[in-house]
């Protein structure tokens, strides 16, 4: 079972994230496929075992299949089934044919290309004269026909044998053993050039510009690792010392930095310029720099225009700008650019006279509305009441909560503790090995390190999880806290909210209309206001492997500090300190994967303590006000939650670099989709989610998707004393009943989550901001509640801006309602239209008595679906006017 904890982070790309290597993955599946081959050709094969770390040869394999197969033909020339009680399983099944057909047919192709390229290979040496460069071509020649360049990822080794001439070579190809997957070198030098400025970015932040040159000085003045060095690199450091204004400093990395053949970018001008601000430098100086500066091809406006600033350093800049020109005045925003793709280009042209539609609030409600999102997502977390049905509080609740609550502060001291003693270590270490992770422990506060690493306790399943993927989230976690203090240290946040609270004129139904699009809007009022810091924050994203390092340290802290006493819950036991958690290894799939599980008397004590609260990161909520406008890949969705434009695989890094390579304005038809999908208001459906959560209380329901609770799950069978004594079908079936707990487990936790959020904003009107994956395909950046999620999320989601249906409305939900049913899928409109007047009495039983009544709408394919849909045509039916009741369904054909 998937340990419920990973749905925690769900969302449309985790496909994406599935997919790794293309190459890698197909040699592993074709691996997979020939191991299965030979399992069904022989019964002496107890088990396919894949070896998923390095993939083993090719060629041995693929001989031995073909060997089996052409051994011992049969009279169609297949080899013969074995006799005897395995023969079944032996018998190959028309897919093993086609593999082997498949496989056949890519090896000839192969052979074919190889023959191809060999033949050429040897004309070109017979054509030349026979010198040593004819030996060195043959040897080409005979290194060409690897697994690895073939067509299909398959080695001609096993083709028929080759023609006399090139028989030696062929020989020599089989002799030669597959090289691995090649790394992508790119990547890697792209990951390592991350970790340097992350960490140099690090002592930026904590204001250590010594510790920062440090660092880039020990890279500087090695000649090989001064090649991953970049401007970007010297740059950061630069910076740091512009802040306390030394000009001696920055003027001797400027030296280094050209002395190892970089030249200045724009940046660093902009970073020398604002030093000179910051200490009042002579007009001379400032001049010098100026004139450096065009004499490397820029421009004093490219640094108001090109340049992002934090906190007041632009203004620095222009005051040094001014000492040598007084009357110079900021450049003019440039003209807004227009898209020129032919499919829009009427949507885009400025003759349109469409305002921006406005939403049902006023300019004071929307200002509410956004400093409530403020404050929610400042606290970065929030928690929230569970659904679940509050049991009576007995006084074992009592007492197991009382003793979890005297448990979590001993814990708290103990991983605070822990923390700083580790930090005590690392700051007398040199920066290398684990010891670099010292500055990543020191951008937050010591409670917020604590805090999260404690919701890892409470939010642990008693199956256990993945450690790879809790110090991925571990290690996500401490950088959006960190993107969030440096937001609100660089000033972006004031600016935002100034901004906000202007943009707010474009949607609220009390000012003024506007033709402008959101992001033309946003982008108009950024202008505006001139001078501050960027809203765009130097992207200078941590890469995977530093998540995974930072987040394997604090498990590995809490592994070690968090213990309890062996006996808290039996005093005739030893009284001794064990650790909570375990870090264990398991095999899945013949993967061996490492877990980290709770100890059973901490589940226990939860179990008993049956708390009714859940703890949420604050993006996973919907948003409680219309989301910033997309204006660029880097800015757009949350207030201070860092969120990317477009998902990818973690550790990837090409999506980012072709979005911030492409035009800004060929993004732009991207960029106001996704804002208008943002712009939708939504509300709660509450009597369909009254009912979802009374089914869901008592016991669930499978047949209408709502998962039972983990104590209907099949009991195991009994184990005796000593587990060697179970044979193998009681061993399969125990381990069946385990996998059925925990998948129970993970799908009646995933329902917790929807309904859970689902009831806390009941009561509210709420926005999904949404983004996109690779593919241009639109997802809501909520991971848990949305209007993609199953029959259930749908079911209880409805628009919170009406419209009257129309003449022809009611008929549309009546056809809508049939569409649900699965029913008359080949049948025209008006056939559907006339068969759901025909069972309208079951539809009006539906909407009405939706548990004691006949229950139609549980036989249809979208059963809470057609239960909203049975009850918004009640109401509609039942109205003096249906052609004025104003419906919030969000169904499409309503009013076409």
């Amino acid at each position: 079972g998937i340990p419920w904890s990973i749905l925690r982070n769900y969302s449309a790309s985790t496909k994406e994230k599935a997919i790794g290597n293309v190459a890698y993955e197909r040699t592993e599946l074709l691996e997979v496929l020939k191991a299965r081959v030979k399992q069904l050709q022989t019964s002496n094969v107890p088990e396919v075992t894949v070896n998923k770390a390095e993939p083993a040869p090719l060629e041995e394999d693929e001989c031995r299949v073909r060997g089996q197969r052409t051994a011992a033909p049969g009279p169609d020339g297949e080899q013969s089934a074995p006799k005897g009680k395995d023969e079944r399983l032996a018998r190959p099944r028309s897919w093993v044919e086609k593999l082997r057909k498949e496989m056949y047919v890519k090896q000839l192709k192969a052979e074919q290309e190889v023959s191809t390229q060999l033949a050429e290979k040897q004309t070109k040496a017979k054509t030349k004269s026979k010198t040593k460069a004819k030996s060195k071509e043959s040897l080409k020649a005979v290194a060409m026909p690897t697994w690895n360049q073939s067509p299909a990822g398959l080695s001609p080794a096993c083709a028929p044998k080759p023609s006399k001439p090139r028989t030696t070579e062929v020989e020599d190809a089989k002799k030669r053993r597959p090289r691995r997957m090649p790394v992508d070198k790119e990547s890697q030098y792209k990951m390592i050039e991350q970790t340097i400025l992350s960490n140099l970015e690090c002592f930026q932040f904590l204001q250590q510009p010594e510790k920062a040159e440090k660092l880039l000085l020990t890279y500087h003045k090695s000649a090989a690792k001064r090649k991953i060095l970049t401007v970007a690199a010297y740059n950061i450091v630069m910076r740091s010392w512009a802040k306390k204004g030394c000009l001696t400093r920055i003027e001797r990395l400027l030296f280094k930095l050209q002395s190892i053949g970089l030249r200045p970018n724009l940046d660093s001008y902009a970073i020398e310029l604002e030093c000179m601000g910051r200490n009042g430098s002579s007009a001379g100086a400032i001049r010098s720099c100026v004139e450096r500066l065009k004499n490397d091809g820029f421009r004093v406006d490219e640094l108001f225009q090109k340049c992002l600033f934090e906190e007041d350093e632009n203004e620095m800049v222009l005051k040094a700008i001014r000492m040598i020109q007084p009357d110079y005045e900021l450049p003019p925003p440039p003209n807004p650019e227009t898209c020129k793709s032919s499919l829009l280009r009427s949507f885009y042209s400025k003759e349109r006279n469409v305002s921006y539609p406005k939403l049902d609030f006023t300019v004071r409600e929307l200002r509410e509305r956004f400093q409530k999102q403020l404050e929610l997502e400042t606290s970065n977390t929030i928690t929230i009441k569970s659904v679940e049905a509050m049991k009576p509080m007995t006084p074992q609740a009592t007492k197991a909560r009382e003793l979890l609550a005297g448990l979590r502060s001993q814990w708290h001291d103990s991983i605070l503790q822990a923390l700083q003693k580790s930090k005590h270590e690392m700051s007398k270490a040199s920066m290398s090995g684990s010891k670099a992770l010292y500055p990543y422990l020191c951008l937050l506060p010591d409670e917020e390190y604590v805090s999260i690493m404690m919701e890892v306790i409470n939010t642990l399943s008693p199956q256990g999880v993945s450690l790879a993927f809790l110090a991925r989230e571990l290690g996500s976690k401490i950088y959006n806290r960190y993107i969030t203090h440096r937001k609100m240290r660089s000033r972006h946040l004031e600016k935002v909210q100034k901004v906000y609270e202007n943009y707010i004129h474009l949607l609220a139904k009390d000012s003024q209309p506007d033709n402008s699009l959101p992001r033309e809007y946003w982008e108009k009022l950024v202008a505006e206001i001139g001078l501050g810091a960027s809203l765009s924050l130097k992207d200078r994203s941590w890469p995977y492997v530093l998540h995974m390092r930072l987040g394997m340290h604090l498990l590995e802290l809490l592994v070690q500090s968090v213990k309890v006493p062996r006996n808290i819950l039996n005093p005739r036991l030893e009284s001794k300190l064990i650790p909570v958690l375990y870090h264990i290894y398991t095999f899945r799939n013949s993967w061996q994967v490492g877990l980290v599980k709770p100890h059973p008397i901490l589940c226990q004590i939860l179990a008993d303590a049956s708390e009714t609260t859940l703890t949420f990161n604050s993006c996973v909520i919907p948003m409680l006000c219309p989301p910033i406008p997309w204006t660029s890949s880097h800015f757009g969705a949350y207030v201070l939650n860092d969120t990317r434009l477009m998902r990818y695989v973690d550790g990837a890094v090409q999506h980012q670099l072709l979005l911030d390579q492409c035009p800004q304005v060929n993004l732009h038809p991207v960029l106001d989709a996704l804002n208008q999908l943002g712009n939708c208001a939504w509300k709660i459906n509450q009597p369909v989610l009254d009912i979802i959560i009374s089914i869901f209380n008592d016991k669930g329901d499978e047949k209408l998707d709502i998962p039972p609770p983990v104590s209907e799950a099949p009991r195991p069978p009994p184990v005796p004393s000593n587990p060697s004594l179970l044979n193998k079908a009681q061993k399969h079936e125990l381990m069946l009943c385990k996998k059925k707990a925990a998948e129970m487990h993970s799908l009646r936790m995933d329902s917790l989550y929807k309904l859970s959020i689902a009831n806390h904003v009941r009561d509210k009107v709420f926005w999904f901001p949404h983004n996109m994956d690779f593919r241009g395909r639109t997802y809501p950046c909520p991971p848990y509640f949305n209007h993609l999620g199953n029959d259930v999320t749908r079911a209880i989601l409805l628009f919170a801006e009406g419209r009257p249906l129309g003449p022809k409305g009611l008929d549309w939900l009546k056809i809508h309602l049939i569409n649900l049913t699965g029913l008359k899928k080949k049948n025209a409109l008006q056939e559907r239209l006339e068969y759901a007047n025909e069972i309208m009495e079951d539809i009006l039983d539906s909407a009405d008595h939706p548990l004691t009544g006949r229950k139609w709408w549980m036989k249809t394919d979208e059963p809470w679906q057609a239960l909203a849909c049975c009850m918004e045509i009640a109401k509609a039916s039942r109205s003096p006017d249906p052609a004025a009741y104003v419906s919030h369904f969000p169904v499409h054909q309503v009013g076409a």
